[in-house]
């Protein structure tokens, strides 16, 4: 009798799991055949166009990860540019079906915005750069100092906090575009330039001359960055979350661009790479996708390690907490079972 309940319920199990439907902004997407995702304007790194219009960068590959899953192609995606102040607006608004846009994870935006934060692609600090000429050696030497960043993010708010918090005074410079930022602060508007230390690492190639610039040592906040959905849609949102995942996952298993055609013809694989590939189990069927949907990313995005070195390695920053839980960061993928 147990064993007849048990199929039972089984059996029920696999056709709720089966009978699940697209929400609307799925639905929308297949139908038109690409992914709307709101990217920045251009910070090297993490979204940026070449002069050909070609969109690159670790938001932009991420992008491309869901593009990979629900339709087998990463190039199926159509990048919207947005400033920080016109990006959330624009995913209520459904302008765009995924945020990518170097965009910090806080219980304010989570909760209150219509939101939902699928998982952390890059784990940032915000920092603080300067002119060597000034001979500052510390944030704590800023008092007094006038400050270039951009209105409307965590880090006008986080800079506040850090001045008052240690009894300072600054004069905010603030601009809506990143690249108005940097143009003010290369034009000596401003004493110093803040945001999250892998954009000063981007933006500083952009001045007249990098090496006259240095980043303080201090890292004032806490800036977990990734891809956001609009509440009201699970299934894209489980879609998002779990390309995401995938990439994590197969770094872990030691699965990247270049090897993972073999396990699909390897009948020794071990099973978690066969559950990975869809060539056991259902995992693509779980989310309404193929059952070679995370196969198709690694092969035609990579693994979080090809995506950081592709487009971080060139920025000389180290990969620190964002390496993999098993080599000492916090990067961490639950199971994919």
């Amino acid at each position: 009798m147990k064993l007849i309940k048990l199929a039972l319920a089984t059996a029920i199990t696999v056709t709720v799991a089966s009978s699940a439907v697209a929400g609307p902004v799925l639905d929308k997407i297949k139908q038109k055949g690409f992914i709307q995702c709101g990217v920045s304007q251009g910070l090297p790194g993490f979204s940026n166009p070449s002069e050909d219009g070609t969109w690159s960068g670790l938001d932009v590959d991420f992008c491309r990860t869901v593009a990979a899953a629900i339709f087998g192609d990463a190039s199926k995606v159509k990048y919207t540019p947005l400033s920080a102040k016109e990006r959330f607006t624009a995913l209520q608004s459904g302008e765009i079906d995924v945020l990518s846009r170097n965009t910090t994870w806080t219980e304010t935006r989570d909760t209150s915005l219509g939101l939902n934060f699928t998982a952390t692609t890059y784990y940032d600090g915000q920092g603080f750069m300067v002119r060597k000429d000034l001979g500052v050696k510390s944030a704590l030497e800023l008092n007094g100092a006038s400050v270039c960043t951009n209105q409307g993010t965590t880090t006008e708010l986080n800079m506040a906090d850090y001045f008052r918090k240690n009894g300072m005074t600054y004069e905010p410079v603030v601009f809506e575009k990143a690249d108005e930022v940097v143009a003010a602060y290369d034009a000596g508007r401003c004493d110093v330039y803040t945001t999250d230390k892998s954009g000063l690492a981007a933006q500083r190639t952009k001045l007249k001359k990098p090496t006259d610039h240095m980043v303080l040592p201090e890292t004032i906040s806490k800036e977990p960055l990734g891809p956001v959905v609009a509440q009201g849609d699970d299934e894209l949102f489980d879609i998002v979350k779990w390309s995401i995942y995938a990439t994590i996952e197969a770094e872990e298993m030691g699965l990247n661009s270049g090897n993972i055609a073999k396990i699909l013809t390897n009948p020794s694989a071990n099973p978690d790479q066969l559950r990975f590939v869809g060539k056991e189990g259902q995992l693509g069927q779980n989310l309404g996708l193929d059952a070679k949907w995370a196969y198709n990313i690694i092969r035609e995005v990579g693994n979080y390690g090809e995506i950081f070195d592709r487009n971080i390695g060139p920025l000389e920053l180290p990969r620190g907490i964002n390496n993999l839980w098993s080599n000492g960061g916090i990067m961490y993928s639950p199971p994919l079972r």
